[in-house]
């Protein structure tokens, strides 16, 4: 039930228990095929085996109730597998690897297929940050640190900053993305079952999933798995930070955005509450939650873990479905998201001009030295009366934005750059 309220539905069918499946028989297809272009086992019996590699064949529950004994649900579904295939075949099923190998390659190929989801919602949310970014470069609004007025700002450099941020994110998704790799060693690392032909194999192997090749198995170097889940982390907070400012923005008492489609209460019906905000926001956190978990199985013991490997499976699905429903859910609070230009100039009117304190003290540092000015300033602010009227100084917002337009029109240039 909650899975479909954080996951977009594309997704967590890419991450389900049958696509988990479908990768372990794709691996196992892929296997026979490599051994057979290398001369390692018949073609005839490759044929065969890449004829049963089919989820729909296989009783995903029984072998994920088998898998109990062995500790992964590798081992009952090769035996499924042997038993599916002509006898001469059955015995080419799994040649000269080993558990590891087959879960570790279907995880690349889960991850990749959730990869590519995810990398096409974040370049959408890319998109509206963009959108908004160009549309409200001069609209200026207050700038808060610590949730407090600082100086003005642009509406437009805000999303600057959400854009940049989603760019930096996905960056980093694309690398991860990149790679994915397949993992082939055998009981130890050593491919010793395939003799002199291990080499080939694991080439061919590779080339048959379009996966890289490693320089070597990997079956207890995880860094290749803990970078994938850092950089989904990653995008899922740069997703969260474009939901905290949107919400924040949309308190009644701000009220300078708004979601297109917000949230109704099951009790108050004046609510317009902002999901996609919150999701954003949730999603993130469950991200982070799974990425720990996978930064944490760094390390393990020898040439196979005990307990960190296992501990991975789980953890990779969710990171993958929740930064994907992290994305998701910031791209529903920016399509439409309502803008409210007049607010945000009302909002940064509302101190009576102390959002100008910081130009007002050194147009004065001018005159009396930055410590006295600092002083004079703070005591005007103090007093009551607009900043501008009580220290007889000509204190404009949009003559203060420094180089905020330029900015905007980097972070642009670098969404045109990374985009098209």
């Amino acid at each position: 039930m909650f899975d479909r309220i954080f996951v977009p539905e594309q997704l967590r069918e890419a991450v389900s228990d049958r696509a988990w499946l479908q990768a372990l028989l794709d691996a196992e297809r892929a296997l026979a095929a490599a051994e057979a272009r290398a001369g390692v086992i018949p073609v005839e019996a490759a044929e065969a085996i890449a004829a049963a590699c089919q989820a729909d064949r296989f009783d995903l529950a029984e072998v994920a109730e088998q898998g109990r004994a062995p500790g992964n649900p590798v081992e009952p579904l090769v035996r499924a597998l042997g038993e599916a295939v002509e006898e001469d075949a059955a015995r080419y099923v799994h040649w000269g690897a080993t558990s590891q190998d087959m879960l570790d390659t279907a995880a690349m190929l889960v991850s990749r297929a959730a990869l590519d989801l995810i990398l096409e919602q974040m370049d959408r949310v890319a998109t509206q940050c963009a959108r908004l970014t160009d549309a409200h470069r001069s609209t200026p609004m207050a700038g808060r640190t610590l949730l407090q007025h600082a100086v003005p700002i642009t509406f437009g450099l805000k999303a600057a900053g959400w854009l940049v941020g989603v760019l930096d994110a996905r960056r980093a998704l694309v690398r991860a993305r990149e790679s994915l790799a397949v993992q082939l060693g055998g009981a130890a690392g050593t491919l010793a079952p395939l003799g002199d032909d291990g080499l080939e194999v694991a080439r061919l192997f590779a080339e048959e999933l379009a996966l890289q090749e490693p320089v070597i198995p990997w079956h207890t170097n995880r860094v290749r798995v803990a970078e994938l889940g850092a950089a989904l982390a990653v995008a899922a907070g740069a997703a969260a930070k474009v939901g905290l400012d949107v919400a924040l923005m949309s308190q009644a008492e701000i009220g300078e955005v708004a979601e297109a489609e917000g949230g109704a209460s099951s009790t108050m019906p004046q609510k317009r509450n902002p999901v996609g905000s919150a999701l954003a926001i949730a999603c993130a956190r469950q991200a982070n939650a799974h990425a720990s978990t996978l930064i944490a199985a760094l390390p393990q013991e020898h040439e196979r873990a005990v307990g960190a490997w296992h501990s991975e499976w789980p953890a990779l699905t969710g990171a993958l479905a929740y930064a994907g429903g992290a994305a998701d859910a910031a791209l529903r609070a920016l399509e439409g998201l309502e803008v409210h230009a007049e607010r945000m100039r009302a909002n940064l009117e509302l101190s009576g001009g102390a959002v100008m304190a910081e130009q007002a003290s050194f147009l004065l540092a001018e005159r009396v030295g930055r410590r006295e000015a600092h002083e004079r300033v703070a005591q005007a602010v103090g007093s009551g009366r607009p900043l501008a009227e009580e220290l007889e100084l000509d204190l404009e917002p949009m003559s203060y934005l420094g180089s905020a337009e330029a900015f905007v029109d980097r972070a642009l240039a670098a969404y045109r750059t990374d985009l098209g």
